[in-house]
């Protein structure tokens, strides 16, 4: 039986829907997928910082916050864009058929990374002595030669991520994220007990602790290598089902003269890209990912300015190295705090530059407006609890994890820019959806100048506090010119009582609630001598539990927090929407 042409159009344009449904569907659940990833190595990313502290005390703590911002920002310079940059061209090779162009990328781009990651590493290794006079503290030499090994890793590591994203195959870049933490804190956690266990100084401690970067570099990259073994054994099967798709070749059917021309079109197009060399290859990936490393380094640049700031204005306040070392490692408490609140920020900005720049795209204005003002709303809500819980129980967390009371001002200072930081990153996420996508970087620029303005007028005054209180005034900084601009694109506005009124009230009833908890504690430990940590760990922990319920009934119950802000976490709204009948059963959903 002959089919006809118009049957065999009408054929492949269903096949054609069908895949663009499967595809879109994969890049969801790969966009998932990879989000859930990113999230999970934050948190164990964040949480290693604590048994540092606790086992090897403040002043390796500090050596390891000074270096490992240094070390993150030359592996953004160097291979920030490129994950990006492959991914894009394996795309392009794969949408043509063209598989051994893929391969060809990833050769390419791996030989000039490669290339790359050794010239710093040299660089990092021999120049340790010199950077660490830079930074004002010599006993961080050594954390910086142990890190600068992942340099020769993490390169190839990046390339092979940007290769099986352009397949849209995210499972390997998850898979190899979670492996490349879970084995740097395992690292750092056994050197971090056998070098204390043999009375190694600070700075050698800190250099185990950096050492781990290099091992989850190495663990992550095995991980990719065994997905490419993988996918290299498949991958003849696959081209040749692949070919047979797209040449359309059916037993007892003859080509057309249009189909041969695009046929003979197709392998003449295949023809010309193979004679593009690999210089021009290299060029053409290079020139694409610079802007985006650019854009990435922004980030690590405001950490880094504490790095080249502080410990000079604290050894020439205190007049010693070590004390110097002891107080910065005091101040980047509280970081690790201020980070899982706003990892909750960045997994809601996931879902947001889509669902604005399908509203953008579809020339719904109204939609815009609304969606991006929901999304700041529940950023300040979640920031504004958050900061304010911190704060409040600043001391009794400090001692839980950290087995001191010491610089728990500063880590109540250190906790309001939980709030900036949440707006920052949703309002970079909203500005990205609409397309303003230089505003959060401009914002982050200017944020890094008043941040070292800051710490030069400030902390000679009050040392540790008036860093703290620097970033306070740089993240707002950052956070106020984003909504500035998130005001001019969209035309959001920012009403008083969702915004001020209500969450006061709120603040106001758990601040009581926190009050009246650490009073009761106070009796409880006179009555039954409670030992102190244990004491301090049952107050954070029913605090923390205990104040965000408060916060979110007060919230609910004001109407600061409706059936629309809950529909953009569906999850949320399910387990809270009987609850919110209850608090407001005269209020209509709309």
């Amino acid at each position: 039986m002959r089919v006809t042409g118009k049957e065999q159009v009408q054929q492949k344009e269903g096949l054609q829907r069908r895949g663009n449904g499967k595809q879109g569907n994969k890049m969801l659940k790969g966009a998932a997928l990879l989000g859930g990833a990113a999230v999970l190595s934050k948190l164990l990313g964040t949480l290693q910082k604590i048994p540092l502290q606790n086992v090897a005390g403040d002043v390796a703590f500090g050596i390891y916050n000074a270096v490992y911002p240094l070390y993150i920002l030359i592996l953004f310079a160097a291979t920030a864009g490129f994950p990006v940059a492959v991914s894009k061209f394996v795309a392009e090779r794969v949408m043509k058929g063209d598989h051994s162009g893929a391969k060809r990328i990833v050769v390419v781009s791996s030989a000039l990374l490669m290339s790359a990651g050794l010239l710093l590493f040299l660089l990092l290794y021999s120049g340790a002595e010199t950077i660490a006079g830079w930074i004002g503290i010599s006993q961080t030499a050594t954390a910086i030669r142990s890190v600068s090994f992942a340099l020769l890793l993490s390169p190839v590591l990046a390339v092979l991520r940007g290769y099986f994203q352009g397949y849209q195959n995210m499972v390997p870049t998850a898979v190899s994220q979670i492996i490349e933490q879970l084995i740097r804190v395992i690292t750092m956690v056994a050197l971090l007990l056998y070098l204390a266990a043999l009375a190694y100084d600070e700075a050698w401690i800190a250099a185990g602790a950096t050492f781990g970067s290099v091992t989850g570099a190495g663990a992550g990259l095995v991980v990719m290598a065994v997905f490419w073994r993988r996918e290299r054994r498949a991958e003849r099967v696959k081209h040749v089902k692949a070919d047979l798709a797209v040449s359309g070749t059916l037993i007892g059917r003859t080509e057309t003269d249009s189909e041969q021309d695009a046929r003979k079109a197709i392998a003449a197009g295949f023809e010309t890209e193979q004679v593009i060399t690999s210089w021009q290859w290299a060029k053409r990936i290079t020139l694409y990912a610079i802007p985006v490393c650019l854009g990435a380094i922004v980030v690590p640049l405001l950490t880094l300015v504490d790095t080249f700031t502080m410990p000079r204005l604290l050894e020439t306040s205190y007049g010693s190295e070590l004390e110097a070392m002891r107080q910065f490692g005091l101040y980047n408490r509280g970081f690790p705090l201020v980070q899982l609140v706003v990892m909750v920020a960045s997994s809601m900005s996931a879902v947001l530059v889509p669902a604005i720049a399908e509203a953008k795209l579809s020339g719904r204005v109204d939609l815009i407006r609304f969606r991006a003002e929901m999304s700041v709303r529940l950023a300040w809500l979640i920031g504004l609890g958050a900061s304010f819980g911190l704060a409040l129980l600043a001391m009794p967390i400090n001692l839980m994890l950290y087995t001191s009371t010491e610089a728990s001002w500063t880590m109540a200072v250190l906790a309001f820019t939980a709030l900036f930081s949440t707006l920052n990153a949703v309002s970079a996420s909203v500005l990205q959806g609409a397309g303003a996508i230089r505003t959060p970087a401009n914002a982050l620029l200017v944020a890094i100048v008043l941040k070292a303005l800051g710490n030069i007028v400030l902390m000679p005054r009050w040392g540790i506090d008036g860093a703290a209180l620097s970033a306070v005034i740089a993240y707002a900084a950052a956070a106020g010119l984003n909504l500035v601009q998130l005001r001019r694109c969209t035309g959001v506005r920012f009403a008083l009582r969702p915004y001020a009124v209500s969450p006061t009230l709120a603040v106001g009833l758990m601040g009581g609630g926190l009050a009246a908890l650490q009073g009761l504690a106070m009796l409880a430990n006179a009555a039954w001598h409670v030992p102190e940590r244990w004491s301090a760990s049952a107050i954070a922990l029913i605090g923390v539990a205990g104040g965000a319920a408060v916060y979110a009934l007060a919230l609910l119950r004001s109407g600061s927090i409706s059936r629309e802000e809950l529909r953009l976490m569906p999850e949320l709204e399910r387990k809270l929407a009987p609850l919110l009948a209850k608090l407001r059963p005269t209020q209509r959903d709309t």
